[in-house]
């Protein structure tokens, strides 16, 4: 499926075994004020009926805002709730599975990015059908402890030039430095902790968002 994935793409970023849904319906209700590309619902060690429940509930008040509603590693999370947009890991379920399973359930709708850590798994995404890209970490970031090293805007730039996939940059991507992104190719910034710590999130997210309007 083809999705316009351009400018902010917003992230509301569980942590821990258990959720406050309420809380975290507020947050994404500011996130989506900004009027992201999408809206990634990420849950690493949520359980899956925690996370079912909570993601229904988030697709629904994207559904509300006209935003598409995105699933971070769980495709069957993602096809119970009707999700619009699947997020994998190079360590989840591999695009080709499900590409293929996207195919046999007749599921044309759901779009799928995947995660990628250098210009190999990259274009390997692009040459095996991902719907959009995800690139970094860009910069140095706290949002993942485990996070791969920062490949930098030189790879970005390279990467920009060598597919036509949408490429979604991550990783240490802040207010200051998201133009810089822009202008090296990426269409769209996934931003959590610069626009989860701000005084007003929906404000930063719009900031993001307007660094790729003026490209």
């Amino acid at each position: 499926m083809s999705l316009l994935v351009q400018g902010y793409y917003a992230i509301v970023d569980v942590k821990g075994t258990s959720v406050d849904s309420p809380a975290a319906l507020a947050h994404a209700r500011r996130l989506l004020a900004a009027r992201p590309c999408c809206l990634q619902l990420r849950a690493k060690q949520l359980p899956t009926g925690a996370f079912c429940r909570l993601a229904h509930e988030v697709r629904r008040i994207c559904a509300e805002n006209t935003i598409p509603f995105c699933v971070n590693d769980r495709l069957d999370v993602a096809l119970a709730v009707g999700a619009d947009m699947i997020h994998l890991g190079q360590s989840d379920l591999p695009l080709a599975d499900a590409i293929r399973i996207r195919e046999t359930l007749q599921t044309s709708r759901l779009a799928v990015g995947i995660s990628t850590h250098d210009l190999a798994e990259a274009q390997a995404a692009a040459a095996g059908g991902a719907d959009h890209i995800g690139f970094g970490p860009i910069f140095a970031t706290q949002s993942k402890p485990d996070a791969d090293p920062a490949v930098g805007l030189s790879a970005l730039r390279a990467l920009a030039g060598r597919v036509k996939v949408p490429l979604v940059a991550i990783g240490g991507i802040t207010l200051d430095n998201v133009a810089q992104v822009a202008e090296a190719g990426a269409s769209a910034a996934a931003v959590i902790a610069a626009v989860d710590n701000a005084a007003d999130p929906t404000e930063a997210g719009r900031r993001i968002g307007a660094a790729f309007a003026r490209r």
